[in-house]
C-alpha cells in the first residue's frame, strides 16, 4: 500500500500503546523533545484515561518514569480550555506530591517534565514548540542563581535546573514547514498522520508499524471510528453554537449583538485549530477579519 492510512497519536497513546514492547514509541517523541536519550521503566494510571461517563476521548493523558525516577507528563488536549496554563502547573504539582510518599524528606522530590501536545492555539506567538522553566535571576546584578560546591555535594543535584520542572507546549496545528529533523517528522505525523517511508526520528519507525489502520483488529478500528465521529461531533458542535447566536441575534434585532455573537463563535472555531476558510464559509466572516480575531 502506498500511503497507508496511521491512526491519530492521541488515540493510541490512550487505547493500544500500553505494553512495555511499546513504550519506545513514547520514548522517542520524549527523547527528541528533551534532547536526551529517555528510557521508560513504567506508565503510570492517570485518571483521565478512565472509562467515564463523560466520554473523555478529547483528553488523554501520560504519566512516565524513566531511569532517574524522573516524572513525565505527556497531555494531549483536542479542545480548548481557558484555565490550561494553570492545569498545567496544578499537573505538575500533584505528581510531585503523589510520587513523594508520606513522611520522605524533600530530597526525595523528583523533577518532572511537562509535555502538552495541544489541537488548539495556546496564547500568541509564532512557533509550534515552546520550551521553558523557572529561572532564578538577581534582581539588581542580573545573575543567574547557582549552587555552591557543598550544596551540590548534599543535595546530590548540580544546579537548580535539575530540581525545577521543565514545561514543553506544543501547538500542534501552528506547525507549517517540511519536516527535516525528527522532531519535525514527529509533529507532522502529530498534526497529519504522516510517517515516511524512510523516517529515522526516534520511536516513528515503531509506530509505524504498530499503527497502521489495517493492521488493528476489527473491534480496534471500530473502537478508532467512534473516536473520529466524535471529534466530527465536537466540530458541530461549534457549528450549532453559531447558529444559535446568529438567532438569537435576529431573535432581539441586534445587528452588533448578532456580531459579537459569530465572532466569539469563529474564534473559537479558530482556536481548535479548524481551517480560516472553512471557518469564512460557516460564519459568513472574511478571511481577513478571522485572522485578526
Amino acid at each position: 500500500m502506498s500511503n497507508p492510512k496511521y491512526i491519530r497519536f492521541d488515540w493510541a497513546a490512550k487505547n493500544i500503546l500500553r505494553n512495555k514492547a511499546d513504550y519506545v514509541v513514547f520514548e522517542g517523541l520524549i527523547s527528541v523533545l528533551v534532547k536526551e536519550q529517555v528510557t521508560i521503566v513504567e506508565l503510570l494510571d492517570s485518571e483521565s484515561n478512565q472509562e467515564s461517563k463523560d466520554d473523555k476521548y478529547n483528553r488523554v493523558d501520560i504519566k512516565a518514569k524513566n531511569s532517574k525516577g524522573e516524572i513525565i507528563l505527556v497531555e494531549i488536549q483536542q479542545t480548548r480550555e481557558l484555565d490550561y496554563l494553570q492545569r498545567m502547573l496544578y499537573g505538575v504539582a500533584k505528581a510531585i506530591t503523589e510520587h513523594m510518599g508520606r513522611g520522605k524528606t524533600y530530597d526525595q522530590v523528583k523533577k518532572v517534565f511537562s509535555i502538552n501536545i495541544l489541537y488548539f492555539k495556546l496564547g500568541e506567538g509564532t512557533d509550534y514548540l515552546y520550551h521553558g522553566q523557572t529561572v532564578l535571576t538577581g534582581v539588581h546584578d542580573g545573575d543567574t542563581l547557582a549552587l555552591t560546591e557543598h550544596e551540590r555535594d548534599d543535595l546530590k543535584v548540580v544546579a537548580p535546573e535539575n530540581v525545577f520542572p521543565e514545561y514543553y507546549v506544543i501547538r500542534v496545528n501552528e506547525f507549517d514547514k517540511l519536516a527535516t529533523d525528527p522532531l519535525e517528522e514527529w509533529i507532522r505525523y502529530l498534526k497529519d498522520e504522516y510517517i515516511s517511508p524512510d523516517t529515522t526520528a526516534p520511536g516513528l519507525k515503531e509506530a509505524r508499524e504498530r499503527l497502521e489502520f489495517l493492521r488493528m483488529t476489527p473491534e480496534q478500528q471500530r473502537a478508532y471510528d467512534h473516536y473520529l465521529d466524535t471529534l466530527v461531533r465536537d466540530t458541530d458542535v461549534m457549528k450549532t453554537r453559531l447558529l444559535e447566536a446568529k438567532l438569537e441575534g435576529r431573535k432581539e434585532g441586534r445587528k452588533e449583538g448578532r456580531k459579537e455573537g459569530i465572532e466569539e463563535v469563529a474564534k473559537a472555531m479558530k482556536d481548535q485549530g479548524m481551517d480560516i476558510q472553512q471557518i469564512a464559509q460557516y460564519t459568513g466572516l472574511s478571511p481577513e477579519d478571522i485572522t485578526k480575531l
